[in-house]
């Protein structure tokens, strides 16, 4: 076999769906963790400096916060370790599959292995959905007071209300208590925090850690359905398998019997 035939075999063998699957879950998993960890960052350093004067008022929120970090931290490598793994058994399938008439057999070990991960995909998956859901509320909150801002702004043409009365009360969210002073911010003040690098920053990498744990969600979709067309394919060889068994028993047992039929024959004779 040449060069050209054994990389074209090479290539044949690869998992593109997987491949392409891992890559979108390693960047849906890098954008939501790594934006995620600045993001709050800013959120603390907001919070601090325009909506909680005392430390103690915030400190249970500071703290949910760097616990929010170290699980971030914790994510990242679980789905680095993930990621390879899924590619990996994507290989094993796909060899599997590729080398059924062949001397590749596959083991029950390895098909419960496919069926485990598929059950493992699908509650990462179904968790994945609440993490999205939940990276979408800081955007919310942030939209809020991104689109105050823009009413603010807009007040030379529209005279109705005056900029004072234009206020964001982050209290009413749950997020620092109701005795927490000052708890809101209005008009110029607000406008300020608006014009922040903080805000700018944590507002826009919210939305990209939203989009990346939205894009996690669709690898993990994708992986799951590669899973289970993998699983279906290798219970199926399994099938063939022993098919193949009984048939070329039965064919060595046909041999055999003629075999000894003409010993017999020959010994009579």
């Amino acid at each position: 076999m040449g060069c050209f035939e054994c990389c074209i075999k090479c290539l044949g063998g690869v998992p593109y769906a997987s491949l392409v699957a891992t890559i979108l879950c390693f960047s849906g998993v890098a954008l939501f963790c790594g934006c995620g960890h600045v993001a709050l960052t800013g959120t603390v350093a907001i919070l601090e400096q325009h909506f909680s004067s005392n430390p103690s008022d915030h400190v249970l929120l500071t703290e949910v916060i760097q616990l929010m970090q170290y699980v971030i931290y914790g994510i990242a490598s679980f789905f680095f370790l993930y990621g390879i793994i899924l590619l990996a058994e994507g290989f094993y399938t796909t060899s599997a599959v590729k080398e059924l008439h062949s001397e590749f057999k596959t083991t029950a070990c390895g098909r419960c292995i496919s069926g485990m991960f598929v059950f493992l995909t699908y509650i990462l998956g179904v968790a994945w959905l609440g993490v999205f859901g939940f990276s979408a509320i800081p955007v919310f909150m942030f939209y809020n007071m991104w689109s105050s801002c823009e009413v603010i702004k807009a007040l030379p043409t529209n005279l109705t209300t005056t900029a004072d009365q234009i206020c964001v009360d982050i209290r009413q969210f749950g997020i620092i208590p109701w005795n927490a002073l000052p708890g809101k911010a209005c008009g110029q003040a607000l406008e300020q925090i608006c014009n922040s690098n903080e805000f700018y920053m944590s507002y826009h990498l919210f939305i990209v850690a939203c989009a990346g744990a939205g894009a996690t969600v669709i690898a993990l979709i994708h992986f799951l359905m590669i899973l289970s067309s993998n699983w279906a394919y290798l219970k199926d060889a399994s099938k063939m398998q022993v098919y193949q068994d009984i048939k070329a028993k039965e064919e060595q047992e046909l041999q055999d019997i003629q075999s000894r039929s003409k010993e017999q024959l020959n010994s009579y004779t």
